[in-house]
């Protein structure tokens, strides 16, 4: 049997009120995320990919609990944690940490970097002496590949990818088991992104890192992770490994997502799907299937009920009423 997996989302869902008025009664609600389950296995990179406003970062920030969940579980190496108190996740916080997608607004600009560093370890008690959290500061930096004599320089002091290169030793100060990259590389450059691509997939090795990497870039997501997830309006609609998922997309969405994929070899022909119309308001989302409005396969079913994420192929999950025929028998 498979060893239980690092992190366990099961139904997860938030729903966040809009208010509106004098006393601030709630009018409606945003469905950002809707009964999202998936799994990462330690050491495994797991990406999840959709359009702005599918609810990806939502996910991520739910499972950091930012906020609260509106319903759904959490567990981290087994143990549910979107339900337990401060004091008693403060010192679980440790095990999963985050680099955000703006490399300049995530660090504190009053603080050196040598203090950005400490402030975890400090924290979390993982230094012995002050020898020891020199040592540990000295470390991260070459982690990093940054030069260590620049500890006392400012955030400001930086380019954006030696910026978010801090970011990553930041997370990496408190030992985490899985780190959430959070639109990691999108504010950088090219020749920048792939530098940190390479630089995470490096730590990822040398450290036995889990990485949930949310983005938009599906070619950077085909080069990093092993499974993907594919989000739609707050709801998974797809998930399959790398292989399985660009080589034979099942779902509607997914297949127009990945024709719009540019293709760098001009004699290779590419038929790219354009997908009408624009995705609904997550706070009156669709009937039934939530992409059915801007489906090309839609039918009369597809408007009035919700598709389950059925196995269609062996490890590749699609909730499609027309793929669910293709679905392997159950055991």
């Amino acid at each position: 049997m498979s060893a239980a997996p690092l992190l366990e989302v099961r139904n997860q869902t938030k729903h966040f009120p809009m208010q509106t008025g004098l006393f601030g009664r709630v009018s409606a609600k945003v469905h950002a995320v809707n009964g999202v389950s998936f799994t990462v296995d330690r050491g495994e990179t797991v990406a999840i990919v959709g359009e702005s406003g599918c609810g990806k970062s939502t996910v991520g920030k739910a499972i950091l609990r930012l906020f609260d969940l509106t319903d759904g579980e959490v567990l981290l190496d087994g143990r549910r944690i979107d339900n337990l108190p401060t004091r008693v996740l403060r010192p679980l916080r440790r095990k999963v940490q985050v680099v955000f997608q703006d490399p300049f607004s995530s660090l504190n600009p009053r603080l050196r970097v040598r203090d950005i560093l400490a402030e975890p370890i400090r924290n979390f008690g993982l230094a012995s002496s002050s020898q020891d959290l020199e040592r540990r500061l000295v470390s991260l930096m070459e982690k990093v590949r940054l030069p260590v004599d620049s500890l006392g320089r400012w955030p400001h002091e930086f380019s954006g990818g030696q910026r978010q290169r801090i970011g990553i030793a930041r997370a990496l100060a408190a030992e985490p088991d899985l780190i959430i990259c959070d639109e990691a590389v999108s504010a950088l450059d090219v020749s920048v992104k792939a530098q940190i691509i390479n630089l995470l997939q490096d730590l990822q090795r040398e450290l036995g890192l889990a990485l949930l990497f949310i983005s938009h870039d599906l070619a950077i997501v085909e080069h990093i992770s092993q499974r993907i997830i594919v989000m739609y309006l707050g709801r998974i609609v797809e998930q399959a490994d790398k292989r399985t998922l660009f080589l034979s997309p099942s779902h509607p969405y997914t297949e127009a997502l990945l024709s719009a994929v540019p293709v760098p070899d001009p004699t290779v022909a590419s038929r790219r799907i354009i997908l009408t119309g624009d995705v609904p308001s997550p706070v009156k989302p669709p009937s039934g299937c939530f992409f059915h409005t801007r489906c090309p396969h839609a039918e009369a079913r597809c408007r009035a009920e919700v598709p389950a994420l059925v196995e269609v192929a062996p490890r590749q999950f699609a909730a499609c009423h027309l793929r669910a025929a293709m679905a392997l028998p159950a055991p």
